[in-house]
């Protein structure tokens, strides 16, 4: 139950954060509005720091990622008995923290009339740079796997100032393998979002794009157990 509780909250407070930025940096009126990549790179990375010591301090090992909770656990490195409570905390509470962005930035939802105007799955979801689903495919696995086998090289990376570092791995990994799809990393961070965007009341809401959604939920799970495997194999 804790497990559950920890990412749960953690994971909502990584997509509040996470969501927030997207909505700050696309919807009219926001004072974000168009941030760059470096802006958005940083709040994700930071949203991730503080989700994991949210967590953490709930009980969990703060995966907030369904990517590293079964890449953790196809190898050993995480007990299956807890990946369903993990996975179900993580959906919801990505659900959860999309549907406070929504709130929080209700008005500014009204003064975008379209995704012109910035209004997007784009805010809470990943959408490519360039539509090509393989190599999005490919891109969310890279991305992922980089992302997972430094994490599994950091040893507990929810005590002490580690958090912090994870939230620089974030960042990097976004600045330099994410602006070809947004660097979803993570199913939860997308799937969860994307359904709050589908069936809440968001004013002036565009296309959720699910067509697209089967590559940042496959992606990183392949990625996550790619990079497991490899750590096996060093060890």
């Amino acid at each position: 139950m804790h497990g559950f509780i920890g990412e749960f909250f953690g994971t909502m407070v990584l997509i509040i954060m996470g969501a927030g930025t997207g909505a700050s940096v696309n919807l009219k009126k926001a004072y974000a509005r168009n941030s760059g990549w470096t802006f958005v790179s940083i709040a994700w990375g930071l949203a991730v720091t503080m989700g994991v010591y949210v967590a953490a301090s709930l009980g969990s090992d703060g995966h907030l990622n369904p990517a590293v909770t079964i890449g953790f656990a196809v190898f050993g490195f995480f007990p299956w008995a807890n990946v369903l409570p993990y996975l179900i905390g993580q959906f919801l509470g990505a659900f959860v923290g999309a549907a406070i962005v929504i709130l929080q930035f209700y008005p500014h939802f009204k003064e975008s009339k379209n995704a012109d105007d910035g209004n997007s799955i784009g805010i809470f979801s990943t959408v490519p740079a360039i539509n090509s689903p393989v190599f999005n495919f490919i891109s969310e696995i890279i991305a992922t796997f980089t992302f997972i086998f430094v994490l599994l090289n950091l040893g507990d990376f929810s005590s002490g100032l580690k958090p912090f570092i994870v939230g620089m791995l974030i960042t990097i990994i976004g600045a330099s393998l994410g602006s070809t799809t947004g660097f979803a990393l993570n199913p939860a961070r997308d799937w969860g979002p994307r359904l709050a965007y589908t069936i809440l009341p968001v004013p002036n809401k565009g296309d959720a794009q699910w067509g697209y959604a089967w590559v940042p939920m496959c992606g990183p799970i392949v990625g996550g157990v790619l990079a497991s495997g490899l750590q096996v194999l060093l060890k």
